[in-house]
């Protein structure tokens, strides 16, 4: 029996449909809002968010990835950071047909390589900003940064993303974390649970499993809110205790969560570490005063 692979073991047309979706919804926020609005981002407007999701001459992050593939996931994971500050600002003055054009490109790219490239690139471990992942669940992790950043437009006056956008994001977060946890030799799982339903990973040295959770159904550790809120509290544009206090986000089985915690200290800027760094602060938190807010799940 093969190694698990999570939503890469589910195909291109699935994760494909999921991610082109998020783009084309990405899109038509883009080009409804003001780019000149400041966002919510300190120091970045509607512009730099949108130029950062981009394909330029000096940022072809799609390419990169395959390349990387191909070369069985050889090289240096990039600085997000360092990336996003040199793009932003090389980009800072493009005009708006420059910037929806360069997102426009991304999205042409990821078709590109969905309908034209090997299919057992999918499956091939890529560097990516989180580590060496199968392609595929890099990809994917396309629809977690778009629903995110499609959040973050609202800000600058754009619609809320849809629904089936945020689910697809959390897919990807939750098959970014199973990776992670996989590779780090973790036995453990956790769901995320809004009233839509969610997502679930399970993992073990051996790969991870990833599964659609119906509403109102978890088993295990989870995390349950409404899908916008866990995409807020994993991306950390909210501090996650305020809503656990108003009961607006519940953590289920706090314990079953602290085993994923190795995950923040391998990877600190892994999407979803703020609701892990929750779990821990929890148990360790002063006097137990969230072990109390958060009952027994």
């Amino acid at each position: 029996m093969g190694i698990s692979q999570g939503m890469a073991d589910a195909g291109r047309e699935q994760v494909g449909s999921m991610v082109l979706g998020a783009w084309d919804a990405f899109l038509e926020q883009a080009e409804t809002v003001d780019l000149t609005r400041r966002s919510r981002l300190d120091g970045w407007r509607a512009q730099e968010i949108c130029v950062h999701l981009g394909c330029w001459d000096d940022h072809t992050a799609m390419a990169d990835l395959i390349a990387s593939a191909r070369a069985d996931g050889t090289g240096t994971p990039p600085d997000v950071d360092a990336v996003n500050a040199r793009v932003t600002a090389a980009h800072r003055d493009a005009s708006r047909e420059e910037v929806l054009a360069a997102l426009r490109r991304n999205r042409e790219a990821t078709a590109r390589y969905l309908a034209e490239e090997p299919v057992e690139l999918d499956t091939a471990p890529t560097v990516s900003v989180v580590g060496r992942i199968p392609l595929l669940s890099v990809v994917l992790g396309q629809a977690y940064e778009l629903a995110v950043h499609g959040l973050d437009l609202v800000s600058c006056g754009a619609a809320p993303p849809p629904p089936a956008v945020l689910q697809s994001g959390l897919a990807a977060l939750v098959d970014v974390t199973g990776a992670l946890a996989a590779s780090l030799d973790i036995t453990g799982g956790v769901t995320l649970a809004t009233p839509d339903g969610g997502w679930a990973f399970a993992a073990d040295p051996h790969g991870w499993t990833v599964h659609r959770v119906a509403a109102g159904e978890h088993e295990g550790p989870a995390v349950e809110a409404p899908a916008d809120l866990l995409l807020e509290a994993a991306s950390g544009r909210i501090n996650p205790v305020p809503a656990v206090a108003r009961r607006r986000l519940k953590v289920h089985e706090v314990g079953g969560l602290l085993k994923l915690a190795p995950i923040v200290q391998a990877v600190p800027g892994i999407p979803g570490g703020p609701i892990l760094q929750l779990a821990a602060k929890t148990v360790g938190g002063a006097g137990g005063m969230l072990g109390r807010l958060f009952g027994r799940g």
